[in-house]
């Protein structure tokens, strides 16, 4: 869909109209200076598409404001999350030439967009933005790599590491404001949405945490919650 919008405006700044410690959080180096100026930030409304499963990657993203997740839908029918992506994070970067899943906005939003092809024709001849790259693919294969190890454990595990992430991505103390549902946490973790209800009323019973709100949490014994998700 990135393609076609970018065909019907006819100009070189054109961007689509459519619309992620103890579990490796998504923050990448930030882009600055020419990359970002190869960019152009575009909104999307809440549950807006950004791209779709098996559509070319075309286009680089960064949050600038809001958050987005990424998601699969499986055969069965049912939505495995990706990853979560906060204010700073970069995602869409792809090993192929096809998305491998989809993206959309979790809340509004607003995210750069950058042409891959300029970007990559850029590494080519900056050893700065070659290695931002670089670890930018790292990054993403160490968050899939810790996601896969999330899904192992326990659901006291899963909801524990999870809280512990967002407590670290967020850097706002013990208290943690949860920008997607939890429906959307439920299918991050490979959970019901019951278990991970549940689950949160078992920790706020031990006095683990708080739940002043459905999207608020408050880390009340952060060392309990390490030593869940160790």
């Amino acid at each position: 869909m990135l393609t076609q919008t970018m065909t019907n405006r006819g100009t070189s700044h054109q961007q689509p109209a459519r619309a992620v410690r103890p579990v490796s959080p998504v923050v990448s180096q930030p882009l600055t200076g020419q990359i970002e100026l190869m960019g152009a930030t575009m909104p999307f409304g809440r549950n807006a598409e950004i791209y779709g499963e098996n559509e070319r990657a075309e286009y680089l993203y960064k949050v600038i404001s809001g958050s987005v997740r990424t998601y699969k839908v499986l055969n069965d029918g049912r939505r495995q999350i990706g990853a979560f992506y906060l204010p700073g994070d970069l995602f869409g970067l792809e090993i192929g030439s096809e998305h491998t899943f989809s993206a959309e906005a979790i809340t509004d939003c607003k995210v750069l967009v950058i042409k891959r092809s300029a970007l990559v024709a850029l590494a080519a001849h900056d050893h700065d933005v070659a290695h931002k790259l670089w670890t930018m693919t790292a990054g993403e294969l160490q968050r899939a790599q810790s996601h896969i190890m999330l899904l192992i454990k326990t659901a006291q595990e899963r909801v524990a590491g999870f809280l512990l992430e967002m407590s670290a991505r967020a850097s706002a103390g013990n208290e943690v404001e949860l920008p997607m549902s939890r429906q959307d946490i439920a299918d991050y973790l490979g959970l019901t949405i019951e278990t991970v209800s549940r689950t949160l009323t078992q920790l706020e019973n031990a006095a683990t945490i708080a739940v002043p709100s459905s999207r608020r949490i408050v880390l009340r014994n952060r060392g309990a919650l390490s030593r869940l998700n160790s």
